[in-house]
């Protein structure tokens, strides 16, 4: 049978979902609100504040993600040979609350920021493979493309009003930063307070017989799907970058400048859900190359005859589209294929893969535009995008035997 049709799902309910997507949503819910609060203004901060080149913001966006690949195996490693994977989520949840109280002491030097925003990535890559690991887990596979797409768009309620917040916040205390940071590290840790009171884990005997890597290589079928994964994370530039190409073209004012983020939230948050539940429908692979073929129209977009609040509109909606079209989808897409022995460290393997893969997209963009130009290196990007999804295409298509 096709990877995209595994299990293919009997109709569901909303209502039957598990309490645990719920609570795990709220977790990301109140996570997301302190994370996007600090990262709706950094690419600006950073590039425009500090005055960095666009190569070296490419290699701090890069390290940003990529540089916790190790940690996100770790992770996944570590819950699976626990059986403890609400106890590794919630202490990466808590490093990157901590981090937050991290920027009061960093100001303007870039070693201490970036040793911050490392930290709090870090734990952003121990806790996101237990996580999805407790929502495949805790729902039907038939059933796991709702229940993804529920928890990203509970996850993107988070991040639409992580801006909002954070400019509230400035309006009331005179533009103070810290007075941000402070309110960021007293939203992360209620989540991680609720994630201890509401989370539930499902303990079973610890198994060590085989050794973990060995069993997840040796299925071809999870092969295909970590190097699809990674292939799609190595065409996929940030956000930063689009924000910024687009506040570069249009001429932006600063302040306005969150609210790409938060407008790009607000389509992921209404159509995560629903796009799970077609995932579900029509084919998981079939909505997540849809949701690329987003993306390449964005990154053809950025440099293209249209202009004005038009183009401003039609970038953030077609990017939101892309994330809620792949985001959870992938994971549903992988959760039926992984061992649900090593289902945290199956996970952790896939977004590892992306994560690394993006670092490499990040520095590669950041010098494109550099040396050649902005227009040259988002033309390349929308290219590897195509050339991406046929190679997925070709990759998850195929008959897993």
């Amino acid at each position: 049978m096709y990877l995209s049709t595994i299990d293919r799902p009997r109709a569901a309910s909303w209502k039957g979902l598990s309490g645990n997507v719920f609570a795990l949503g709220t977790v990301s819910l109140i996570t997301d609100v302190s994370s996007e609060m600090v990262a709706a203004i950094l690419p600006l901060y950073l590039v425009i504040g500090l005055q960095l080149s666009p190569a070296a913001y490419g290699l701090i966006d890069g390290v940003y993600t990529g540089a916790t690949t190790l940690l996100r195996l770790a992770g996944g490693y570590l819950a699976d040979r626990t059986n403890r994977r609400k106890a590794v989520a919630g202490f990466g949840y808590g490093i990157s609350a901590v981090a937050k109280l991290g920027l009061l002491a960093a100001g303007n030097s870039l070693t201490a920021l970036g040793f911050v925003i490392t930290a709090d990535r870090a734990g952003k890559g121990l806790r996101t493979a237990p996580r999805d690991a407790l929502i495949t887990l805790s729902t039907p596979s038939g059933d796991l493309g709702r229940a993804f797409g529920v928890h990203r768009a509970m996850d993107g309620i988070g991040a639409f009003a992580g801006p909002l917040v954070a400019m509230a916040v400035l309006a009331a205390s005179a533009q103070s930063f810290d007075a941000v940071f402070v309110t960021s590290f007293c939203i992360a840790a209620f989540g991680v307070l609720v994630l201890v009171l509401y989370v539930r884990d499902r303990p079973e005997p610890v198994q060590r017989k085989e050794p973990v890597r060995l069993a997840l290589l040796r299925d071809p079928a999870v092969r295909r799907i970590v190097l699809a994964a990674s292939l799609l994370g190595l065409v996929t530039i940030g956000d930063g970058f689009v924000y910024l190409l687009l506040q570069k073209r249009e001429g932006l004012a600063f302040g306005w400048f969150p609210l790409l983020a938060v407008g790009t939230s607000l389509v992921y948050l209404l159509l995560a859900a629903p796009l799970g539940a077609l995932a579900d429908r029509v084919g998981r692979l079939k909505v997540m190359l849809c949701g690329y073929g987003a993306l390449t129209a964005v990154y053809l977009l950025l440099h293209g005859p249209l202009g004005g609040w038009p183009l401003l509109v039609l970038v953030v909606v077609l990017y939101g589209v892309f994330y809620a079209a792949t985001d959870g989808v992938l994971m549903a897409l992988a959760g039926p294929v992984l061992p649900e022995r090593l289902r945290t460290t199956g996970i952790a393997l896939i977004q590892s893969g992306q994560a690394l893969a993006y670092l490499g997209s990040s520095v590669l963009f950041g010098l494109a535009w550099q040396f050649w130009s902005p227009e040259t290196a988002t033309r390349i990007a929308a290219v590897a995008v195509v050339l991406a999804l046929l190679t997925t295409a070709a990759l998850l298509g195929r008959r897993t035997s």
